[in-house]
């Protein structure tokens, strides 16, 4: 059988596919958190920042002509005790500097508020900077006074990269998470296929009964194609089933009358060469009828194995009315047919399919018996199995032929010279699988053979 070409596992894609989605998702998660923390702590020194520069520039005064700044301890107290940072200041007065740190950084960029603000180095330190910019009138000429307030970054940074942390682990925890969901999503993406798969997989080799499993939508069109598929399967097997029946009928009809000529005719012949001749032709006609028979016994268990008529059987009498059906052939080669019962036993199965099945394993013992021997069928039980054992003291097996002898149309190295089509013990195995059961084929010591099989209890 061709094996499929495998390109990857459908789950396997679907799970990569979406741990990328998860990754990429968590990164954007970490560098949202980021920013958002960023502008947070930033927005919040700043109003600080502006809070304390507003303060100073409100308690500044102009009296005759001179300004007086009485700078407010809470001015820049208040930074300090927030951020336990060092805080700097510059005052100026139309760009004169007045008080403070006079090489302080001065932000430039004043909004319609006339607020500015300023990220900065000063004395080897990053500093933030908040300059606020207000106007005065001094005898009629407009001045400008200008308060910077600044702060050190090392607290800011600080909380920067405890956030920066924090949001690692959120990121890396919403991914854990996400891939975790991601593999147990794309689990469950691809259950209707294996629910398929199951549904296909258990079937038997000649179901061919329509797929009634619930699917998504887009696994509609493949269910309906393997319905499809399976119909066409059927109808093709049924042809060909009824072309076989159909064959092996006309077959065997004209060969029995083609039979009964032979015989006629071999009784009136007296030359030995002749008779040799027919009893040939007798042969080869007994061989095509027995095929066609087998054929037709074939047919009948491939059609009724897919629709068993399930009953309650009594084994025993199903054994005893079969070894009587037998005994006329067992007589005509002098052979012994027994059967003993260890239980009283009953099945649930299809009656003429089991009788088929013993018949066909009695025959053959029959069939490859020495003359005056005895076919022993026995009958045990056990709480799940009851066993059927047919025993026969013939040539037995050769080691590789139980499993072989299975297949269609295969015979023993051994029959030389017996009529049979190879048929028989494929027929049995098929009935005892059709009844969930188990066909066993051995050789006894001492010589001989025995089949063996098992039915559930009931």
């Amino acid at each position: 059988m061709k094996k499929p070409i495998v390109k990857g596992s459908i789950k396997r894609r679907l799970s990569a596919l979406l741990t990328i989605v998860a990754a990429i998702i968590a990164i954007f998660l970490y560098l949202l958190i980021q920013s958002v923390s960023r502008q947070i702590a930033q927005s919040s020194q700043d109003n600080i920042l502006l809070a304390s520069a507003t303060s100073i520039i409100d308690s500044s005064r102009f009296n005759t002509g001179e300004l007086s700044i009485d700078l407010p301890y809470s001015s820049l107290s208040m930074l300090d005790t927030v951020t336990d940072e060092r805080v700097f200041y510059s005052i100026k007065l139309d760009n004169k500097f007045l008080s403070g740190y006079k090489f302080l950084p001065k932000a430039d960029r004043f909004n319609s508020n006339n607020i500015a603000y300023l990220s900065g180095n000063f004395l080897e330190q990053n500093v933030r900077v908040v300059t606020v910019k207000r106007h005065f009138s001094i005898n009629g000429q407009p001045v400008a006074l200008e308060v910077s307030v600044a702060q050190t970054l090392n607290g800011l940074t600080k909380t920067l990269a405890n956030t920066s942390r924090a949001s690692l682990v959120v990121g890396v925890t919403f991914f854990l998470i996400a891939a975790a969901l991601s593999f147990i999503l794309a689990r469950s993406a691809v259950n209707p296929l294996a629910r398929l798969t199951r549904s296909i997989s258990k079937r038997g080799p000649k179901d061919l009964r329509p797929l009634a499993t619930s699917v998504p939508t887009e696994m509609v069109p493949l269910v309906s194609s393997l319905n499809s598929l399976m119909l066409r399967l059927e109808k093709s097997l049924t042809r060909s089933e009824d072309f076989i029946t159909e064959a092996a009928h006309r077959v065997r009809t004209p060969l029995t009358v083609v039979r009964a000529q032979a015989e006629i005719i071999l009784r009136h012949l007296d030359k030995p060469k002749n008779r040799k001749h027919i009893k040939e032709i007798i042969r080869a006609i007994d061989e095509s009828s027995r095929a066609a028979g087998q054929l037709l016994d074939h047919a009948m268990v491939t059609l009724r194995a897919d629709n068993l008529v399930l009953e309650k059987v009594n084994m025993n009498q199903l054994i005893s009315d079969t070894v009587e059906r037998l005994q006329p052939v067992a007589d005509l080669r002098d052979i012994s047919l027994q059967y003993q019962f260890f239980c009283q036993a009953n099945v649930v199965g299809d009656t003429i399919l089991l009788q088929n099945a013993l018949y066909n394993i009695i025959d053959n013992a029959i069939k490859y018996s020495p003359v005056d021997s005895t076919v022993h069928t026995t009958m045990l039980s056990s709480k799940t199995y009851i066993e059927i054992k047919v025993n026969d003291k013939g040539p037995g097996f050769t080691l590789d032929e139980p499993s072989r002898l299975i297949e269609r149309f295969k015979r023993g190295e051994n029959v030389e010279g017996i009529i049979g089509s190879g048929l028989g013990l494929t027929i049995v195995h098929e009935v005892i699988q059709a009844h969930k059961g188990k066909l066993e084929i051995k050789n006894l010591v001492g010589g001989g053979a025995c089949v063996s099989f098992f039915l559930p209890s009931h």
